[in-house]
């Protein structure tokens, strides 16, 4: 199953678990609205795909007590330290992001709509987690400092949470009992790490100082479970190969060509230095013409880049991926995606960008234990939103006999399709509704009929 979040300003978040399979193939499609007028032109494949796509992969596990029971393990010495980081950093890794998924959809919840009892559920979950963390304290000196940066983030993040929290939760009586929940549990949280004297007075007392400590905290925490990714263009050595043929072709043109003008003016003349020049000049653009259209016929359908994964531990390889991104027309989509985007006139204008990657990964070399990874893909909007219109409309309406003028801002709506072929064939397509303005995704609407 594919989750699609809307992160700070114009980024989607596209995230899902991969299940303890080898092989996968993803395809991603944004339907761009034809008005908008983007194409290669505008922002090349390789652009797009180095300036607004960003991936991260890391170490996954369904089992939530695993990495717990791992770490205690490793306290007693029965498992090397580096699977004691890794199992603790996955455990606070994975509730991290837990929490905050639950407190957003409670604070994209209308206000009116949320109940006591899903924060009551959210408060006691991150209370018992925070609870078995802290049954295990190590005792070498080295594990004990880990183990105290894990809390210490841990500690602030659940504050931070539950303070959003108590800042959307409306200001009436029928909520005040469940504020003053949230605010004590922030409190013994505060309280916790001046006990543990985790953070100075100084940082303490500082926002910025304290947030970006806590910044460079949640990178110690993914660090373990995060693989190294190295990315390889595809194509160098045939592109080399392409220019050489095409400087090759047309220089046999040139040479033919000139020697005939030869024969044809004499010795060499006015005329004949005028002929070659214009030769020449035709050479230098046909020749990139020409290598252009043969590297485009070569390397069409074939994937633009490999990514190699690594464990960040090990350095072991355990993973490959192949990618492709590029621009196509309504009709060059497979028939199980049109029937799922449904298409009229409009949509058959639209422009589609499609992503598409299949991951292979050698799961026996992964960590004890560990068989399931995580991917995440940030797509940046910030090219398409820069093409909107600035400003908004002027509507008019009519009501009780007077007409009144309202100000509309101008929204577009960007359709997005996911398709998932896993191992066993098994396919799942899913489809999201993007609606956007020229600042930020206002909102995303899963389609499920």
């Amino acid at each position: 199953m594919i989750t699609v979040e809307k992160k700070e300003g114009l980024s989607l978040k596209i995230s899902h678990v991969i299940q303890e399979s080898k092989d996968r193939d993803l395809d991603i499609y944004l339907f761009i609205p034809g008005e908008l007028g983007i194409s290669s032109d505008i922002i090349s494949e390789s652009e797009f795909y180095y300036s607004s796509i960003v991936g991260k992969r890391t170490y996954y596990s369904d089992k939530t007590l695993l990495p717990l029971v791992h770490s205690r393990l490793a306290q007693r010495g029965r498992l090397s330290s580096e699977q004691y980081r890794l199992s603790l950093s996955l455990y606070a890794y994975q509730y991290a992001i837990a929490l905050e998924k639950a407190v957003e959809q409670l604070n994209e919840t209308d206000r009116e709509d949320i109940t006591t009892t899903e924060i009551e559920d959210a408060i006691e979950l991150a209370l018992d987690i925070l609870k078995r963390l802290r049954r295990s304290v190590p005792y070498d000196d080295q594990l004990k400092r880990y183990y105290a940066n894990i809390d210490n983030y841990l500690s602030w993040f659940t504050e931070q949470r539950f303070l959003s929290l108590v800042a959307h939760l409306p200001r009436n009586q029928d909520y005040a009992e469940i504020k003053a929940r949230l605010i004590t549990v922030c409190e013994r949280e505060t309280q916790h790490r001046i006990e543990k004297s985790y953070n100075s007075k100084k940082a303490r007392n500082d926002a910025t100082r304290m947030s970006n400590k806590m910044r460079l905290l949640r990178r110690l925490i993914e660090f373990p479970v995060t693989m190294k990714e190295k990315t390889i263009i595809m194509g160098k050595n045939m592109k080399r190969a392409v220019k050489g043929g095409a400087t090759g072709i047309v220089m046999v043109f040139v040479t033919i060509t000139a020697i005939q003008a030869r024969g044809f003016l004499g010795e060499i003349t006015a005329s004949f230095i005028i002929a070659m020049s214009i030769l020449y000049a035709m050479r230098e653009i046909f020749k990139d013409d020409l290598r252009d259209a043969m590297w485009s016929w070569l390397r069409k359908g074939k994937p633009k880049w490999r990514k190699q994964f690594s464990d960040p531990t090990t350095n072991r390889l355990i993973g490959r991926q192949l990618e492709w991104l590029e621009y196509k027309g309504y009709n060059d989509l497979s028939q199980d995606v049109q029937k799922v985007r449904k298409g009229r006139v409009s949509q058959k204008e639209e422009v589609v960008l499609h992503y598409k990657s299949q991951t292979r990964m050698a799961t026996t070399k992964f960590m004890s234990g560990y068989e399931q990874t995580r991917e995440t893909l940030m797509f940046d909007l910030r090219p398409m939103s820069r093409l909107m219109a600035k400003g908004s409309q002027k509507i008019y309406r009519l009501k009780d006999g007077q007409v009144s003028k309202e100000a509309v801002e101008k929204r577009h709506l960007i359709n997005l399709i996911t398709k998932e072929i896993n191992e066993d064939n098994s396919v799942s397509i899913q489809r999201w509704k993007v609606i956007m303005n020229r600042s930020k995704i206002v909102d995303i609407e899963e389609i499920t009929s």
